[in-house]
């Protein structure tokens, strides 16, 4: 198990809130920004190749950077990560004040991307190791906040945009990143760098091809590939079957809220071990599986909101198990690194899975589309893995600390 002084169990509650804040942040910011583009994007005058870039350089920073700042937390301590993250965030929103042109939007959309790269695994390595014994409990409840902002962010955005376009909406922005970096400079401990051994590049490689990390990875790819292609999809089949606007973009806002208020109470039956990882992590991918596929064959309105709530449900059972199970099998003095590279996979799953929709109904429909999505989630299942390894178990032999 891990070393006791990498885990903080007994921090009072209002420390860890700040974490769960800076996870509602850049889910906000991401879904905001990007809603706001496209129901904008005729009046700004972009065309959808632009949009379509716009709305990449959010996720193409993540890609890269999300490793690079999860090893740097692990290096310095994930609060200067977190912080200085934050303020990058604000800075960048500014840009977007006087954003009236494609390429200042884009600045702005790839400094804030950027800045999440660098917050959001530091936050939920820092999750891990003020967990204690309740890693799932607590990633719930950061899984939860995520949901929040991914469900309003669209809604919140369009509202700030409709009173005072996009300088508004940036704004809001900015004051957040500022309003969560001083908060999380103020409540957050400061987590100390542990001692770590030094990797080779096959101590490296190992330790990304292992069971205990390749296999949630898939899961968190899996289920927020199904979220990227949901978000895109669902609206566009509840338009097809007569529902307004209003009605279309609420389907996501369901299908969040059903995420966000189930992972919470995942993570303490989990703590409670009334659900295993491997059987949690499979319900939950099936039952995105049979909520795309009952939105792929099941005609009507009605039919497309259950499909949201099936897959919100499935979402905010996987999400939380597949991040505890990484955190209770990863060494505390590489969270930061290991949540990075898992939070890279989301990010591939979060591009693929529209990719993959998308793809498939050009040449054969929208239903078919789905149901290749369906069938890509339900085979992650085999990925997911059996049991929690000590953390200890794949360390190394220790050489000079680096």
């Amino acid at each position: 198990m891990k070393a006791p002084e990498a885990r903080h169990p007994d921090i009072p509650a209002s420390q860890r809130w700040p974490l769960y804040a800076a996870g509602f942040t850049t889910a906000f910011g991401a879904h905001a920004v990007a809603a706001g583009l496209g129901a904008e994007s005729a009046d700004i005058g972009l065309s959808l190749l632009t949009l379509g870039i716009l709305l990449a350089l959010y996720d193409v920073a993540e890609v890269f950077l999300k490793p690079v700042f999860g090893a740097l937390s692990d290096r310095i301590g994930p609060k200067p990560v977190i912080v200085g993250g934050l303020v990058a965030f604000s800075a960048a929103s500014l840009i977007g004040l006087w954003a009236d042109q494609p390429a200042l939007l884009g600045a702005a959309r790839l400094g804030q991307g950027m800045a999440a790269s660098a917050f959001s695994p530091a936050s939920s390595a820092s999750v891990a190791r003020l967990a204690g014994g309740k890693t799932g409990h607590y990633f719930g409840r950061y899984g939860s906040w995520k949901g929040l902002g991914y469900a309003i962010g669209p809604l919140l955005g369009a509202l700030a945009i409709i009173i005072g376009g996009f300088s508004l909406l940036f704004g809001i922005l900015a004051a957040l990143g500022v309003a969560v970096a001083v908060w999380a400079l103020a409540s957050v401990p400061r987590l100390q760098p542990l001692p770590r051994p030094r990797y080779t590049i096959v101590d490296v490689w190992r330790q990304s091809t292992e069971r205990s990390f390749l296999g949630p990875t898939l899961v968190l790819a899996a289920a927020t590939g199904a979220l990227g292609a949901a978000v895109g999809f669902l609206p566009a089949l509840a338009a097809r079957d007569g529902l307004g606007t209003g009605g279309s973009v609420a389907v996501v806002t369901v299908l969040a809220v059903a995420s966000a208020l189930i992972q919470p109470r995942v993570g303490r039956l989990r703590d409670q071990g009334r659900i295993a990882d491997r059987s949690g992590m499979v319900a939950g991918l099936l039952a995105i599986s049979a909520g795309t596929l009952l939105a792929a064959v099941a005609p009507g309105a009605v039919w497309v909101y259950c499909a949201a709530v099936l897959i919100g449900v499935g979402i905010g059972v996987s999400t939380p198990l597949a991040f505890a199970h990484l955190a209770d099998a990863t060494p505390a003095e590489r969270l930061g690194r290991t949540m990075g590279s898992a939070e890279l996979g989301r990010e591939l799953g979060d591009a693929g899975g529209p990719l993959l929709v998308g793809g498939v109904a050009v040449a054969a429909g929208l239903p078919w589309g789905l149901g290749a999505l369906a069938l890509v989630v339900g085979a992650a299942t085999f990925a997911a893995p059996s049991h929690t390894k000590a953390a200890t178990e794949d360390a190394p032999a220790p050489r000079t600390p680096s």
